[in-house]
C-alpha cells in the first residue's frame, strides 16, 4: 500500500525529462485516472485547474490552492505516477505564490506551473481573454516559489501567454526573465512554425508544450527541440463525449448503444485500484473470523 517516497518521484522525473525522448504528461483529476496512466507507460502526469473547474462546475478561477492540493494528495497517495501540478497564477502575488508552492511541494508532486496571467484570475481565461502581468511581477513570483521550496528537486514550471498576445520576440523576452528568475521549465502556448525557433534560443532548459496527445508525435516534438508535453484535456474531453453520447441515445432509444461487461470491468478495477493489500489485511483479521 506504500507509494514510494516523494524524493524518488522527483528523481524519476528529472530524469525523464533528462532522457533522449520527450516526456508526455496525461489530464489526471483523480488517482484511478493516473493509475491509469502509469498502467500505460507514461512517465508524468498533469493536474489541470482548468480541467479540475470544469469537473467542478465552477471554473478555473474559483479553485482554491486547498482544494487543489487535496486532489493533488489523494492521487500521489493511491499511485506512483509522478504528478504535476497546475498553480495556476499563483492565487496572488509573490507571497500567496510562496506558500502555495509549500502547500504543492507537501502533497507529493514532482512540479507546480504558474503562468503569467493577471491574479486573481478571471474566469474570461475560458473564453480567450487574457491579461498579462509585466516580465517583472512574474519573476517575482517564480522567485518566491524558489525560496519556498525546500526541495531542489520539486520543479518550478513558469508558463507565458506572452507568444500569443505580445508576439515572438516578447514571448523570448518574458521566457529569458523566467529563466533567469529560477525556474526550472519553462512553458510556452506558441505557433507550430515557432516551435524549433524558441527551442533554438533555450538549449540548456526543459521546454514545456501543453496541447493535445495527438498534435506532434513523440520523434516530432523531439525533432523540434521541446521535452514535456502536457495534455490537460483528452481524458475529460473523452469522459464527456462519451457519456454525452450514452445518455442521449438512452434517453431518445432506451439504449446507451455502449457494449460493456460490467462483471469484467468491475474485476479489473479491482485489481487498478490497487485493493489486493486491503483485501489481504480483511482475510487476516476481520474475514477470518467470519
Amino acid at each position: 500500500m506504500n507509494q514510494k517516497p516523494a524524493a524518488h518521484m522527483r528523481t524519476r522525473f528529472k530524469a525523464a525529462l533528462a532522457g533522449p525522448d520527450p516526456v508526455f504528461a496525461p489530464l489526471c483529476l483523480d488517482p484511478l485516472a493516473a493509475r491509469l496512466a502509469s498502467d500505460a507507460g507514461f512517465a508524468a502526469g498533469y493536474l489541470s485547474g482548468g480541467a479540475l473547474g470544469f469537473q467542478y462546475a465552477v471554473g478555473e478561477a474559483l479553485l482554491s490552492y486547498t482544494e487543489i492540493a487535496d486532489v493533488a494528495r489523494r492521487i500521489t497517495a493511491r499511485s506512483d505516477l509522478p504528478l504535476i501540478i497546475d498553480g495556476g497564477v499563483g492565487f496572488g502575488d509573490a507571497v500567496h505564490t510562496a506558500r502555495a508552492t509549500a502547500l504543492f511541494e507537501a502533497t507529493g508532486a514532482v512540479a507546480v506551473e504558474y503562468e503569467d496571467q493577471v491574479a486573481p484570475k478571471r474566469l474570461h481565461h475560458h473564453i480567450g481573454v487574457e491579461h498579462l502581468v509585466p516580465a517583472k511581477e512574474m519573476a517575482s513570483k517564480i522567485r518566491a516559489a524558489v525560496e519556498a521550496r525546500t526541495d531542489d528537486n520539486f520543479l518550478i514550471i513558469a508558463r507565458t501567454g506572452g507568444f500569443r498576445h505580445e508576439g515572438f520576440e516578447a514571448g523570448v523576452a518574458r521566457l529569458e526573465t523566467y529563466r533567469d528568475a529560477g525556474a526550472d521549465i519553462l512553458m510556452a502556448f506558441c505557433k507550430d512554425d515557432h516551435l524549433r525557433a524558441v527551442a533554438d534560443r533555450f538549449p540548456a532548459i526543459p521546454l514545456a508544450a501543453i496541447t493535445g496527445l495527438d498534435h506532434h508525435t513523440s520523434d516530432e516534438w523531439q525533432s523540434y527541440g521541446w521535452d514535456l508535453i502536457i495534455d490537460a484535456f483528452t481524458s475529460q474531453a473523452l469522459a464527456i463525449t462519451h457519456t454525452r453520447q450514452a445518455y442521449t441515445s438512452f434517453a431518445s432509444t432506451g439504449k446507451t448503444g455502449v457494449e460493456i461487461d460490467g462483471m469484467a470491468l468491475h474485476r479489473e478495477l479491482v485489481e487498478l485500484c490497487g485493493l489486493q493489500p486491503f483485501l489481504d489485511i480483511e482475510r487476516s483479521t476481520t474475514e477470518a473470523t467470519t
